[in-house]
């Protein structure tokens, strides 16, 4: 029996997104990332722990998890399969994409190798949508690092891409029926990233949210 496209997707999203690339990075360190720091195996915790060259390792392979989970279906619609998938019809593959790369997003937030515990998505997140629409994607990117350079908070960065991009998305997307979906899609992803950032919200808030790089970012968590 085929299996459907967007089933084998997500699993193969979900296992791919689930690959701690921090806490690897990190252990090739000699740091365990779940001990150090805030905890986290985020490309924020690792930049902090393990510094910027690191960190910024972690980002990068968190973000290429994300976009290589989009391109799956396409290679599997492809007929790399070999005829063990169902044959894709008009619209497989954009529901297989956004069921591979939703699986990935939560294969990093919920990691199956780390008891469900991982990282906030973000950076996963955006590898996901630069493979399904980029240019919305890179200007989102660039709010974030807008944001981060003058809060010097990632969690600044964070909120506030998340916060404009399903908007980003309705307004600068290609135009047709695929475009709404996408924005559902966008929404919900938003709202997850949101809702991980809800300790640093209240931080924010309180005024104890420490910076990316500085003396008040030693020790504390994100």
């Amino acid at each position: 029996m085929a299996i459907p496209l967007y089933i084998a997707s997500a699993l193969v999203g979900y296992l791919l997104g689930g690959i701690p690339s921090g806490l690897l990075i990190g252990r090739a360190r000699g740091v365990d990332l779940r001990t150090a720091g805030s905890r986290n195996i985020g490309a924020t915790n690792a930049f902090r722990v393990l510094g910027p060259r690191w960190g910024a390792l972690v980002f990068a392979l968190d973000t290429l998890k994300g976009y290589l989970a989009t391109l799956i279906p396409k290679l599997l619609a492809g007929g790399l399969a070999g005829g063990l998938f169902e044959a894709a019809r008009p619209g497989d593959v954009l529901t297989a994409t956004l069921a591979g790369g939703i699986a990935s997003i939560l294969g990093h937030v919920f990691t199956p190798w780390l008891r469900f515990k991982g990282g906030r998505g973000v950076a996963t997140s955006l590898g996901v949508f630069l493979g399904i629409a980029p240019l919305p994607t890179l200007v989102a990117f660039a709010i974030w690092v807008s944001l981060v350079a003058i809060s010097r908070r990632v969690s600044v960065g964070s909120i506030g891409a998340a916060s404009a991009y399903p908007f980003l998305v309705y307004w600068l997307a290609p135009r047709g029926a695929p475009r709404g979906v996408v924005t559902g899609v966008a929404a919900a992803v938003a709202l997850l990233v949101l809702v991980r950032h809800l300790s640093n919200i209240r931080r924010l808030m309180s005024g104890t949210e420490p910076p990316i790089v500085g003396a008040a970012a030693k020790g504390e968590r994100t």
